[in-house]
């Protein structure tokens, strides 16, 4: 084999490894946790119909159970592009929720709206 072909290999091998690279990255940063699981079956109905109700339309753009601030998490994007996670108890019932850029200090409850 040439050594030019060689070199080609070897760009082709790292540019496979280096996309590989960045396409864990962006699973790692927009999956968070490995252990975070999704809401699924009707919970995720239920969840998101109270998380909507809750921040007043928008798309539910990412869910979780066994949240630190509550039993499920429901991440709203909202029609200006910015994200309200709202956290729900185990009967779907809002416990507060975080726009972006918000301090968890600096929760809403239900009905602070």
């Amino acid at each position: 084999m040439s050594n030019r072909k060689r070199l080609y290999i070897a760009g082709a091998i790292a540019a496979i490894v280096a996309l590989a690279a960045v396409g864990g990255g962006i699973a790692v940063a927009g999956g968070g946790d490995d252990n975070e699981q999704p809401i699924a079956g009707n919970a995720l109905d239920q969840a998101s119909k109270a998380a909507l109700a809750h921040t007043g339309g928008g798309v539910v753009t990412e869910t979780e159970v066994g949240d630190e601030e509550g039993y499920y998490e429901v991440e709203v994007t909202l029609d200006g592009g910015s994200q309200v996670d709202v956290h729900l108890d185990e009967n779907f019932r809002v416990l507060n929720s975080v726009a972006d850029g918000e301090e968890s200090g600096e929760q809403e409850g239900p009905g602070d709206d």
